[in-house]
């Protein structure tokens, strides 16, 4: 009687909970299995999904329901349909002090013990090697809830030749990765080029408290055509997995979309690890610090690599070599031309590379980026390369001022390109294009083109924040053949105030009033906070050779007790002679989301001594924003929304020193 009482309940259970033993944590980790009906008598072959659970949740996926809202729903969606689904445990024991203290996949500043990667990477291999899966990118998905949303974008963003698709409920925002002791700071929005020819789907609840993050990551996703990307609004008060029925049958689709078995035939990808592996090209470095490294516009005859310290405007990262061995797709044994283009100087250097038994080529450059392209067997007519525009991700410019459009173009080939013609155009109102079309009737063999004069654009903005507007550059070559290629620019607001109090700290130390946020129903109260900042002479003016930070007087920040503080501000520099040398990452105080407060270390050239210099000095105020009379429903919202607004400001400054 008792045996078949327990056999009732088995069955009765929709999920069987498991554990394996993982190499990476070095102890027997745990997962919830949900099995499609029908999976014990049968011999088919299932598509998986893999669920990641929020903060300090665990596997079990009932720390915040009782298990009586996801859990249902998932196995109600696996009853029905033919597909495994996988809840994965982001435990870790030292990261986990209660409800409020538990930090799931190592994914905090301060993390690195454990690589979360490879650790999936271990659960993928063993539920591959266990159960009845079909094992491919195009069959495999991610999905999850705040911080394991975040880890579902992440996860498929580093490994997009394993994970076809991902969605995200709610998720955070910014986490931290890369090896312990050289984390770097990773915001989903920057890194969309790594979803490239992936499927993605954002789901964001209404009332959700980290909506504006949201609809940020949304704009970006949004922005990017080399995504397929959907976004799911659905009217709901809480932080929490809305849609999962409507949210896995977009995986089910992407399960049918034969597109996911495509290699693309050009892609970027974006790794902050010292050593990776993606698409069949290794990549290592000898950065000890933080640094993201870039293959980008990566074809069959060459790529681009770049380094960060940060994103997305970072400098480049401080290290000497970068090595990479390509994917094997050259002809063993053969001996192909190398042309090393260097994005810093301008400087070209020729070489001879023989692919080595398995069809890969190895080269060697160091970390302040170069282009890199192949001639030989098999690697075809390179399409001229339109060389960046900015330092950082974005070209950030003033509005109503006409000004040249610094566009390159440069040759991969190893021989000539003839009659290269280049159109810019866009499609919006806010850009004026004044010039915008030039020929380059031959283009030696690694040469640039140096094309700023003959084009010429106007921008005009409104009062806010940065501005986005998309430039298309059109390059036909061959004849007929034409690229594309987006440049994305953001336009400062008109008007933009000028700075009337500001502090610079050269190596010298000063208290300030600085704002601190009560909690999460609203609230906040003034501090003094003293430190001690940049490195010069310690006069508090801004002079040649120096570094330093740069603090300015808010009269009003978004928060309403947010008075009369003062902020360090990001700078933004249209010149060379003020150059940001560090990304200080401060908590803006009670922000769940992980995101930071992001302001700049700058370093004066020598050669601005005397000279004026016209910053933009760029103000993060924050607040939660607590309305106790809106309800949803007949349930009162629960919890405040976490809101933030960026203060810009112009500041003309001559430089003193000798």
């Amino acid at each position: 009687m008792l045996l078949t009482l327990c056999c009732l309940l088995a069955l009765a259970q929709p999920y069987q909970d498991r554990s394996f033993a993982s190499r990476v944590f070095g102890q027997q980790r745990f997962y919830r299995l949900f099995l499609p009906a029908g999976y014990e008598q049968g011999q088919d072959r299932y598509p998986v999904i893999y669920y990641f659970h929020g903060h300090s949740d665990r596997y079990t996926l009932e720390k915040y329901d009782d298990g009586k809202d996801t859990v249902p729903k998932i196995a109600s969606f696996v009853a029905r349909n033919p597909v495994i689904v996988v809840a994965v445990d982001g435990y870790v024991a030292e990261h986990y002090s209660g409800f409020y203290g538990g930090a799931p996949y190592d994914a905090m500043s301060d993390g690195g013990t454990y690589d979360f990667g490879a650790y999936f990477q271990e659960l993928v291999a063993h539920v591959d090697a266990t159960l009845r899966t079909i094992p491919t990118r195009r069959y495999r998905a991610t999905s999850g809830l705040s911080m394991g949303g975040y880890t579902s974008l992440f996860l498929s963003a580093r490994f997009p030749d394993v994970i076809g698709s991902a969605s995200a409920f709610n998720p955070s925002h910014e986490l931290f990765a890369g090896e312990k002791g050289r984390r770097l700071l990773w915001r989903t929005r920057d890194q969309i080029a790594n979803h490239s020819a992936s499927m993605v789907r954002l789901i964001r609840a209404s009332g959700d408290y980290i909506s504006q993050y949201h609809e940020e990551l949304r704009a970006a996703y949004a922005a990017a055509p080399q995504v397929q990307f959907e976004f799911r609004q659905d009217e709901y008060h809480r932080h929490w997995a809305t849609s999962i029925e409507e949210t896995f049958l977009f995986h089910k689709r992407a399960f049918a979309n034969p597109a996911l078995d495509t290699m693309p035939e050009e892609w970027t990808y974006s790794s902050p690890y010292r050593a990776f592996e993606t698409r069949g090209y290794r990549v290592s470095h000898d950065a000890a610090g933080a640094a993201m490294i870039t293959l980008s516009n990566v074809r069959q005859g060459g790529f681009a690599i770049t380094t960060r310290r940060w994103t997305p405007d970072g400098p480049a990262a401080a290290c000497k070599a970068v090595q990479v061995v390509t994917a094997p797709v050259y002809r063993a044994g053969r001996r192909y031309g190398v042309q090393d283009f260097s994005l810093a100087t301008g400087a070209l250097r020729r070489s001879d590379v023989v692919a080595n038994a398995e069809g890969r080529l190895t080269v060697h450059t160091d970390c302040s980026g170069h282009v890199m392209s192949f001639a030989g067997d098999g690697t075809g007519g390179q399409p001229p390369v339109l060389l960046p525009v900015a330092a950082g991700d974005f070209l950030r410019v003033r509005p109503g001022v006409e000004m040249e459009l610094p566009l390159r173009v440069y040759n991969p080939r190893g021989v000539a390109l003839e009659n290269v013609a280049v159109e810019l155009s866009t499609e919006y109102p806010t850009a004026e294009i004044l010039a915008g079309s030039a020929k380059v009737p031959s283009l030696a063999p690694g040469a640039a083109a140096d094309l700023r004069s003959s084009f010429r654009v106007r921008f005009t903005s409104g009062a806010g924040d940065f501005a986005r507007v998309r430039l298309v550059v059109k390059m036909t070559y061959d004849g007929y053949i034409t690229r594309r290629e987006n440049v994305d620019v953001l336009v400062a607001p008109d008007p933009l105030p000028q700075a009337q109090e500001v502090i610079v700290l050269d190596g010298r130390e000063h208290t300030f009033r600085s704002f601190r946020q009560k909690g999460n129903q609203g609230g906040g109260f003034t501090v003094e906070r003293t430190v001690h900042e940049g490195k010069g002479n310690g006069n508090g003016i801004l002079e040649a050779g120096e570094e330093a930070t740069i603090w300015v007087r808010l009269k009003q920040g978004l928060d309403p007790f947010d008075k009369d503080n003062w902020h360090r501000a990001k700078v933004y520099s249209d010149s060379g002679l003020v150059t940001e040398i560090g990304d200080i990452q401060e908590e803006k105080q009670r922000e769940w989301t992980g995101a930071r407060n992001r302001t700049s270390l700058i370093r004066v050239a020598p050669e601005a001594a005397g000279r004026t210099v016209r910053l933009i000095l760029d103000r993060e105020s924050w607040s939660f924003r607590f309305t106790p009379d809106v309800r949803y429903g007949s349930e009162l919202l629960y919890q405040a929304y976490q809101l933030h607004r960026h203060h810009l400001l112009d500041w003309e400054v001559k430089v003193g020193g000798k």
